[in-house]
């Protein structure tokens, strides 16, 4: 991880997904569009059925990952996304499964 310089153009977002999302790709298929997209963070399933997302890079490209995540791969089914800023200096590398 890198530091953010002081006038940087990211954003940082942390993303919980509800609904059917785990056990359908959710992950995977989220690692997959954010490489498309060049967004990076990282991905995890929660222990109470959810999927949590971090993800940084410009506006514009967190904003269509941000919008992706409400439909997620086709075998799952979104319910909800409730997202926040998340302050930080850290700059991930590259977006990966955790």
């Amino acid at each position: 991880m890198k530091k953010l310089g002081p006038h940087h153009q990211f954003d940082t977002l942390v993303a919980r997904v509800t609904g059917r999302v785990q056990g359908v790709g959710f992950r995977a298929a989220t690692v997959r569009q954010a490489h498309l997209l060049g967004v990076r963070g990282w991905v995890r399933n929660l222990e109470d059925g959810s999927v949590e997302a971090l993800l940084q890079g410009p506006h514009d490209l967190v904003d269509r990952m941000l919008s992706w995540l409400h439909h997620g791969p086709q075998a799952a089914r979104v319910d909800a996304v409730e997202h926040q800023e998340e302050h930080t200096e850290r700059r991930f590398d590259r977006f990966e499964q955790l």
